[in-house]
């Protein structure tokens, strides 16, 4: 598989796309006024603690609370090998049963007022604050180095025993005293020499950071994770790539110099990208950005799927659209589920969608038919560096599933809620508006003695009452006993509307609520 990272610099937005055979597979934006993001650790103050949510809510200085639970503190890593993976899609997921671990209540452990050092896990999303961790954990290149834990482990990636084994033997003994090590995924077939220089680096750094710790009071930014380019460079970027493309000289030449200490051998993958033509045109990915917002994905032979993002989860319907090329209608939405299936696990990481998610697939008899859509949808997900969990296909063809969320989805990030819909969809029709109008006249006409009125609507709604509606203005006037003078306001949305009274300038709008 031939797997590309296409980067695109702008003075205040960097754009990376990762292309897998040619295909757009993940989108990363990053804007300069973006500051919180997972892994900056910060210096807290406790404003609450909820002994009936087992949590705690902390001032770190931002503007929403943070959000610390039970399980994201204490000085045993309870799940230590998933550390690795809170940079590489995952996080720590052990909660304790509270009647069998009643020393480990968060109000014994805390109290308002406390100051406490923590690390960002989750970063804000809609109404919620970000969510953060005692459990502090540097990453590098090959490893992750956690001050306040005392073990080795490796990565749950690497999964051939012997290797596991290696591993443990070269990096414990490297182990500074006092601190816990963690072999990452990309540790897989280093030496000693790799892994020294990684703990070096990142022990000089926890102790700048303890130091800097002391000296400042709460809430405070003790440490701010690299910028993501570098993230990249540190995450991602491993023998599985086959080349690198930027479009900034400065930034090609920052990949080339960090490369140079730890992966020299990548060096030649990087290429500077300097054409008049766009470089996310050039690599087809723009036209591919602005068909991430779009509900409807189309699928191969004319079957298409819609995604709809709710509050509690992510909703993906799977139809035939205008396909109709098979046989018999079993073999018809088994086709169709299949393109379905494969199709689901990139919109997922593209749009970086996460928590529950349900798949509506076109309902099948057949079991084995069933097994085979399951056994595509968890292939296509295997590529995710995302943990994701997926049940088998229901007897309805529901797939229920969930996927790690960190950060707000980029349908989030990249769009916002319609003022006039209010995130619905829809709107009222102009004929709902109409009807609405002339209950609230009636009550208008039951609490005030005007007249005449001035009646101000949005552009689209005024047109239409005096045109098509011409008559029906005249009924409310004959049955309302009032002169109704219609306007048209373009900063009303589409179901807004502004009453005064022509006499007197007031405005009447009040006096039309129920």
């Amino acid at each position: 598989m031939r797997k590309e990272i296409v980067i695109n610099v702008e003075p205040n937005e960097t754009r990376i796309g990762i292309r897998e055979d040619g295909d757009l597979v993940e989108l990363m934006v990053e804007r300069s006024g973006d500051r919180l993001s997972v892994g900056d650790i910060y210096k807290a103050k406790v404003t609450a603690v909820l002994p009936g949510m087992q949590a705690a809510f902390l001032d770190i200085g931002c503007e929403k609370s943070a959000f610390l639970h039970v399980s994201d503190m204490g000085d045993e890593i309870r799940d230590f090998e998933s550390i690795d993976d809170r940079f590489e899609g995952g996080e720590s997921s052990y909660v304790p049963e509270t009647n069998k671990d009643k020393d480990f209540l968060i109000e014994k452990m805390l109290k308002k007022g406390d100051e406490i050092l923590v690390q960002v896990t989750k970063e804000p999303i809609g109404t919620k604050g970000p969510r953060v961790s005692s459990q502090i954990s540097l990453p590098g290149r090959y490893v992750v180095v956690m001050p306040n834990a005392d073990l080795v482990g490796v990565s749950r990636k690497i999964d051939d025993r012997e290797e596991r084994q290696r591993l443990k033997s070269i990096v414990g003994p490297l182990k500074p005293e006092g601190m816990g090590l963690i072999v990452r995924t990309a540790g897989e077939g280093m030496e000693r020499k790799q892994f020294q220089a990684d703990i070096k680096f990142l022990t000089r750094l926890w102790n700048r950071q303890a130091k800097k710790t002391q000296k400042v009071k709460a809430p405070s930014l003790i440490h701010k994770d690299k910028e993501i380019i570098t993230r990249l460079v540190r995450d991602i970027f491993t023998e599985d790539v086959t080349a690198v493309i930027v479009d900034s000289k400065k930034e090609y030449r920052e990949i080339v110099s960090s490369l140079r200490s730890f992966a020299p051998e990548l060096r030649s993958r990087v290429h500077l990208y300097n054409e008049d033509t766009p470089i996310f045109d050039a690599y087809e990915i723009e036209k591919d950005t602005e068909k991430m917002l779009s509900r409807i994905v189309a699928l191969k032979k004319g079957g298409f799927i819609s995604i709809d993002h709710t509050e509690a989860l992510v909703a993906i319907d799977v139809n035939t659209g205008r396909y109709r090329g098979a046989r018999d209608q079993e073999e018809t939405a088994l086709k169709t589920n299949l393109n379905a299936a494969g199709e689901v696990p990139r919109q997922l990481r593209l749009r970086d969608l996460g928590g529950i998610i349900v798949i509506d697939f076109i309902d099948m008899e057949l079991e084995e038919n069933r097994k085979k859509v399951i056994d595509v949808l968890r292939s296509g997900l295997r590529r995710d560096r995302s943990r994701t969990k997926t049940l088998r296909v229901s007897e309805i063809g529901l797939v229920e599933m969930t996927r790690q969320r960190v950060r707000p989805s980029l349908g989030q990030m990249l769009s916002e809620t319609c003022p006039d819909c209010g995130g619905s969809g829809r709107v009222l029709s102009l004929q709902s508006i109409e009807t609405r109008l002339e209950r609230a006249l009636k009550r208008l006409r039951g609490r005030t003695k005007e007249k005449r009125i001035e009646l101000y609507l949005n552009p689209e709604a005024a047109f239409h009452m005096l045109s098509e509606s011409a008559m029906r203005i005249v009924r409310f006037e004959k049955r309302f006993k009032m002169e109704i003078d219609v306007k048209d306001d373009p900063n009303l949305r589409r179901e807004e509307f502004v009453v005064r009274s022509s006499r007197r300038g007031e405005e009447l709008t009040h006096l039309m609520q129920p």
